[in-house]
């Protein structure tokens, strides 16, 4: 007889708990089914939080419950409730096993006719809860894995032309908020193989991939927010600047980029320039600036301008940071 087991959470968000349990059915029975619930209790989207079962777990068939019961409770009208929700999904079919580590599991096993299957109820092999982990995940981050915790990071990245404070501030704001920080690759690559002060067209996708792997490190020891130095739309700019084009990978990657941070700060050009050797003046960083600017209205970027001494710089991202919750719209002002 084909064995089917069952959970059901919230996954907010997912943890090594859900993960011990989950691996313990998958050992257990022939096929799993998870369902996860809507909630307000995190504003991390359902889609997302069943896409980190789907890639840890690819064999488990997930079932996304965008209109299922809303709250926590052992109020027997709302068991009533979720069980004629999950009875109604399942339409029919049988589930063997019921697997949970939290008291609904006797009414829900009840309810299905299947075997009531507590796994680390007493949270003594994980000793974690969702709770615990969104209250401080950077505290927790040994319970969460690399999947799921890169998506609990606020990304924040500094955009500009040469010589507008983008690498003091990363790493300023980065010892502030005591977290981590991604310097730009690019400038480092560029140091490491110009030749004359250019390098060659398919350079520029190299720098594109290595700046994304610097950050991705980055991400993964990050303390709530990540600051990063540059992206790949400014190496955009850059390969149009040396080539008048940019090659296919850096230009896909750009196109993505409007999706990969939370915040984009614009570093303006009132700033003093540092006229240093790899520089080509101020001029060009007038010049460079509104390129920025235009491409950023192009790709209809939302980005907010930073301007005047390192301080006042700092004290608006930090203003901008206390209103922004990830995932929901933020209202603040933004200037374009």
């Amino acid at each position: 007889m084909k064995t089917l087991g069952l959970t059901l959470g919230k996954f907010a968000p997912l943890h090594k708990g859900h993960q011990f349990m989950i691996e313990t059915a998958l050992q257990e029975v022939d096929e799993l089914i998870v369902v996860i619930y809507e909630t307000t209790v995190t504003p991390i989207p359902l889609h997302i939080r069943a896409n980190w079962i789907r890639e840890l777990y690819p064999v488990v068939r997930v079932i996304e419950a965008w209109d299922g019961p809303d709250g926590y409770s052992n109020d027997r009208e709302h068991e009533i409730r979720e069980e004629q929700y999950i009875l109604g999904l399942l339409n029919g079919e049988q589930v063997t096993h019921f697997y949970s580590s939290e008291f609904y599991g006797e009414h829900m096993s009840l309810a299905l006719g299947a075997v009531d299957r507590r796994v680390d109820e007493a949270r003594e092999v994980v000793p974690v809860s969702a709770t615990m982990v969104r209250s401080d995940p950077y505290k927790y981050r040994e319970f969460v894995s690399d999947i799921v915790y890169r998506d609990l990071i606020t990304k924040v990245v500094f955009v500009g032309a040469m010589s507008t404070g983008k690498s003091t501030l990363t790493e300023a704001l980065a010892q502030r908020y005591h977290t981590t920080f991604a310097s730009e690759y690019g400038r480092d690559f560029w140091t490491e193989h110009q030749v004359d002060r250019r390098i060659g067209l398919e350079a520029f996708d190299e720098i594109a991939v290595g700046h994304i792997e610097r950050e991705e490190q980055a991400l993964l020891e990050a303390n709530r927010v990540l600051f990063v130095d540059t992206n790949a739309i400014t190496t955009y700019m850059f390969a149009l600047d040396y080539h008048g084009r940019a090659p296919e990978l850096l230009t896909r990657i750009a196109l993505e980029n409007a999706q990969r941070y939370d915040l984009f700060f614009l570093c303006d050009d009132d700033i003093p320039y540092d006229d240093t050797w790899d520089r080509s003046g101020d001029q060009k960083r007038h010049v460079f600036h509104k390129q920025i600017i235009a491409d950023l209205k192009a790709r209809r970027i939302p980005y907010i301008t930073l301007r005047g001494s390192l301080e006042e710089r700092m004290s608006k991202v930090d203003e901008v940071l206390a209103k922004f919750e990830p995932y929901r719209n933020y209202f603040g002002e933004l200037h374009g």
